[in-house]
């Protein structure tokens, strides 16, 4: 990167920064798509009303592929295989299930800036400097949306996705988030293009060696959270 570009990202990233604290929530075991799509509109609601504070929210799924407002029908490699959620945030097809983190971020952007771009290069920031407390070089893409590893064991040029973003903002309250692989079941990946993307494979922290509880991902990500948006509790 050079340093023009480096130094637009950190002006970038200054913006999203809020003096008060988000909630911080983590629910354990499985939790259902629609539920947590349900509780996602509520919630942000209620912070575009001023009756409720930022959230962040953890959670796991039970095996499914989400479409997104982007997504193409010929990319659900396997449509029988698991349910197909229509989520309504952008992009295209994903997979969420059991040993891959989601974060659900909602967050007002009228005291953020105002900048969905910024948004975004934040969410990509948050990951990559997860990643990175874990061991693993996590790297972004101009043309290809989430976050990338390089894969020199399997090629020259590979790289393998392990982290999902998609988004959608309403009344300038985000919905949706990000998804870490920390130890899925990668095959499940085969039934769809993730993100609609060829000619690249998806890893995980497992895959890779580095530390892959969901407890150790989660306090990587509450730390590293707060350095690109500001407090929790």
């Amino acid at each position: 990167m050079n340093k023009r570009r480096r130094d637009s990202l950190i002006q970038t990233l200054g913006k999203l920064k809020s003096p008060l604290p988000v909630r911080w929530r983590v629910t354990q075991g499985l939790t259902d798509y629609e539920t947590a799509r349900a509780r996602m509109r509520e919630v942000s609601a209620r912070i575009a009303d001023g009756g409720e504070s930022e959230l962040v929210w953890l959670v796991e799924h039970p095996p499914l592929y989400t479409a997104g407002t982007s997504a193409r029908e010929e990319d659900l490699r396997d449509p029988g295989r698991f349910p197909v959620h229509r989520s309504g945030r952008g992009g295209q097809f994903t997979y969420h299930g059991p040993g891959q983190r989601v974060a659900y971020v909602m967050l007002d952007l009228r005291r953020r800036g105002r900048d969905v771009r910024a948004y975004v290069t934040g969410l990509e920031q948050w990951i990559i400097n997860t990643l990175a407390g874990l061991g693993v070089t996590g790297e972004r893409r101009e043309d290809r949306v989430g976050v990338w590893v390089r894969r020199p064991d399997k090629g020259a040029g590979a790289e393998d996705k392990i982290a999902a973003i998609g988004v959608r903002v309403s009344r300038w309250i985000t919905r949706h988030g990000i998804a870490i692989n920390a130890h899925p079941d990668l095959e499940h990946f085969s039934g769809i293009v993730p993100c609609g993307v060829t000619g690249h494979g998806v890893t995980s922290l497992a895959e890779l060696n580095a530390p892959n509880t969901l407890p150790v991902l989660d306090a990587a990500l509450k730390h590293n959270f707060q350095h690109i948006f500001g407090p929790v509790d």
